[in-house]
């Protein structure tokens, strides 16, 4: 798989994390991937074949050709049913709110497509994308859409945004207590806010961050020394960290890289 990053403009960094592309010829069999929570909600643009996502038991659907896809608070099995070529926009944990047309709350684990969040517009944005030539014309098309869409610089939530960047700059290492504390909010507002931003509660986020710290470190080290990685994660204990990564991944540490999560591994946050 080809996995590339882009970075946003200026206007539009408050509220894009990065751009990116994922690549995979047709003779590469297409096998089920597992998606894990990383905080950030996405615009995926299926320029290839579409994706397979497996809900529970055997059923399936088949993804829409572009949509966004809310906050991911379980795993999340996906599979191509040919050539992969994807485009995306991955957003800040609170920036996909500045554009949604709906609650973000009600995209929690779904693929809403363009057309229901922006109607003709999502369309002819679809088909813009789907037309372009290069990564770079896409990411041109999608910032002007995004621009335009972007009621006002004012939409950024600041409070929030310094939340969100407290709980990524210590790891997920904060309860919600000291979190209203330092942004000096009581708790049940700052719940409310977060429920609304972000689609997610300031624990979840901080769980999810945490998780990812994890990952990071599972990517680059012997899953074996599960107690090392534990304590570097600033888990309690090495089961705390094994009951928290089943919860979001929904199989133990082992059997995830035993697997083939070649995708899964892709979006670990490395930055």
């Amino acid at each position: 798989m080809n996995y590339k990053t882009y970075k946003p403009c200026s206007e539009l960094k408050p509220f894009i994390k990065c751009y990116w592309t994922l690549l995979a010829p047709e003779e590469v069999k297409p096998q089920k991937q597992r998606i894990v929570p990383d905080g950030c909600m996405e615009m995926i643009f299926h320029c290839g074949s579409l994706f397979k996502q497996y809900l529970k038991g055997d059923n399936y659907l088949i993804q829409p050709r572009s949509f966004v896809f809310g906050q991911i608070t379980e795993a999340l099995d996906i599979e191509p049913l040919g050539e992969t070529a994807i485009f995306s926009v991955r957003f800040l944990p609170d920036g996909f709110n500045a554009f949604a047309t709906i609650p973000v709350g009600l995209m929690e684990n779904r693929a809403v497509s363009l057309q229901e969040l922006f109607g003709i517009d999502g369309i002819v944005l679809e088909n813009k994308i789907l037309q372009a030539e290069t990564t770079e014309r896409r990411i041109a098309i999608a910032e002007a859409f995004l621009l335009q869409k972007l009621i006002t610089p004012e939409s950024i939530n600041q409070l929030i945004k310094s939340s969100v960047e407290m709980i990524v700059r210590l790891g997920g290492q904060l309860s919600v207590d000291e979190l209203s504390e330092n942004v000096q909010i009581n708790r049940r507002q700052l719940e409310r806010k977060f429920s609304a931003i972000i689609g997610l509660s300031p624990k979840q986020l901080s769980k999810i961050i945490r998780l990812q710290a994890a990952l990071k470190l599972l990517s680059t080290q012997n899953t074996e020394n599960l107690t090392t990685i534990a304590y570097e994660s600033n888990y309690y204990d090495q089961a705390h960290f094994i009951k928290d990564f089943k919860d979001f991944t929904g199989v133990s540490p082992k059997q995830f890289y035993a697997h083939n999560l070649r995708m899964s591994t892709l979006f670990i946050d490395n930055d």
